[in-house]
């Protein structure tokens, strides 16, 4: 079953793909994760993503789809995938298609001032990097890590500002997927403002 899981940042697709990943026995793939192992291990693509990287432009579509497709010929593709993160506009998605088949798009949807609270109570450790959240998983003492006693603090891109920001860009540049693979029949709606165990209960029952 190869999939993709949209949604705008904050909605929970990390924590229910994880949940996925051990129910299905599919992997979860992350193109951010892709690039950044391909420039470690200094590929043929891997060099030349990194060139666009270290100038601070976007890396082409069409390098990050041969990218996947060298990902999802692996053994532990043979009976599916997770696609996390990719695509982000209709050209990846007509790019993509023309190499793998598609069979269910799930788009979280959750309101943004869910997402802002959920974002804005992120708190990360300075030190290790374990991450709280003030209402959902508070730390033991506040502001101290319960692992190393690290300081906690608040990303810049997790204040309300910036992740209203995360928000305009995604709506812009991603939602339009959402017709995309609507109109091709594959996309299922997934509510996320309900208890994860519901959430992960419809992604199975959706993905069938």
């Amino acid at each position: 079953m190869n999939l993709i899981f949209l949604g705008p940042p904050g909605v929970g697709k990390g924590t229910i793909a994880k949940e996925i990943v051990k129910e299905k026995s599919i992997p979860q793939i992350s193109t951010g994760d892709l690039l950044r192992a391909a420039v470690k291990e200094g590929s043929e693509l891997g060099k030349k993503a990194k060139e666009y990287m270290d100038a601070g432009r976007l890396v082409p579509d069409d390098l990050v789809i041969n990218l996947l497709k060298e990902r999802i010929s692996k053994d532990d593709c043979k009976n599916g995938f997770i696609l996390d993160g990719f695509p982000r506009t209709i050209p990846q998605a007509e790019a993509l298609e023309r190499e793998v088949k598609i069979d269910k798009v799930l788009n979280f949807k959750a309101l943004n001032e869910t997402i802002i609270q959920r974002l804005s109570g992120r708190r990360t450790c300075k030190s290790c990097n374990a991450i709280y959240h003030l209402k959902n998983i508070p730390p033991k003492a506040e502001g101290k890590c319960d692992k190393c006693g690290g300081e906690l603090f608040q990303r810049d891109d997790d204040k309300p500002e910036a992740i209203k920001k995360r928000l305009e860009v995604y709506q812009q540049q991603t939602s339009p997927l959402i017709d995309f693979y609507k109109e091709k029949g594959i996309l299922v709606d997934i509510e996320t403002e309900k208890p994860i165990p519901e959430i992960i209960a419809d992604t199975i029952a959706a993905i069938g």
